[in-house]
């Protein structure tokens, strides 16, 4: 088990990154990470860097302080934290800074990651990195503000705890973080509930035009460039559309792509049984978690659709299996 306090030990600057496309467990560790290490050690120079952030996030202390990325390029930092990244790639444009450090912290609890830092805290048992952030902390020092990105990050990773990630530890650590006083019905409403205009039409659209697949076992939707340029979308308005997908009655797999480029596609896939999305993603060069997982593929929607089904197909074939063996 590691301290953050030890992890600061002989240490003037610091810089702290998370993946790419940043979501609430990214973003809630990266600030709660920041915000302690300034409250706790002001002598130390520590910065974040991350790419947008959604706006309603940004009620989160240290918000506003956030860099780009590209901004940590050139600089040299005497300890570099990656927070919630599966491999170093997934920093984006900070990990040549990555590189440079003097010295590395890697905090994450995605399966796909091998420990690419010089210190790993690697736990796939976690409900979330916010989960793990807290356990590196001296409880007793953190502040509201910290404990509020905290409780984010946990209940996004988590599905407001209702993910098969959430354990009695992950209870017991929201209970603490909420006798902070946090406002944690605030939090959930406006960040995991509250949907713009925009963000409802376009998951409307995407649950219009589904498909099921795999004898009603796989649910399928895409959104094209077209479609985000005619509703006025940006990438950050597709959170959530994937877990809309997964609570389909009878779907035991959801996927929702988006295109990023011609012939490109983000893929997003969720599991409520046997299948194991990370190992999937992770042979498409993504990765994740089993029952939450990525990867980005090319070729036309139905190239992509039909080299997933076949590995979505094997696993359901091997889950019915093991249970008629029982």
């Amino acid at each position: 088990m590691i301290h953050l306090t030890q992890e600061l030990q002989d240490v003037r600057t610091v810089a702290i990154a998370g993946h790419v496309r940043p979501d609430g467990d990214c973003v809630g560790s990266c600030l709660a990470v920041y915000n302690y290490i300034q409250e706790q050690f002001p002598r130390l120079s520590v910065q974040v860097y991350l790419e947008s952030i959604p706006d309603s996030f940004g009620f989160l202390k240290g918000a506003e302080e956030i860099l780009e990325p590209a901004k940590a390029e050139g600089q040299d930092f005497d300890l570099f934290i990656s927070l919630d990244a599966g491999d170093r790639e997934r920093l984006g444009a900070a990990m040549g800074a990555f590189d440079r450090a003097r010295r590395t912290l890697c905090v994450d609890h995605h399966i796909s990651n091998r420990g690419f830092g010089d210190v790993n805290h690697i736990v796939p048992e976690a409900s979330s990195t916010c989960e793990l952030v807290y356990g590196i902390l001296e409880e007793e020092k953190i502040s509201k503000e910290t404990a509020e990105a905290l409780y984010l990050g946990i209940a996004h990773d988590t599905g407001v705890f209702q993910y098969s990630c959430t354990s009695e530890r992950t209870m017991q650590i929201a209970g603490r973080l909420m006798s902070k006083g946090i406002d944690f019905t605030r939090i959930i409403d406006n960040t995991f509930y509250k949907k713009t205009y925009v963000q409802n039409q376009i998951l409307g659209r995407a649950v219009l035009e589904s498909i099921l697949l795999l004898d009603g076992k796989c649910i399928v939707s895409r959104v094209m460039k077209k479609d985000m340029e005619f509703y006025g979308a940006s990438t950050k308005d597709l959170e959530g559309i994937v877990n809309q997908l997964r609570v389909t009655e009878g779907v035991e797999v959801a996927i929702f792509l988006y295109e990023a480029d011609n012939h490109e596609y983000k893929v997003s896939m969720r599991s409520n049984g046997p299948v194991d999305v990370s190992r999937i993603a992770a042979y498409f060069g993504g990765g994740g978690h089993v029952k939450a997982a990525g990867c980005t593929m090319h070729g036309s929607f139905y190239d992509v659709i039909n080299n997933l089904a076949l590995h979505i197909e094997h696993d359901l074939e091997e889950g019915k299996k093991a249970q008629e063996s029982k």
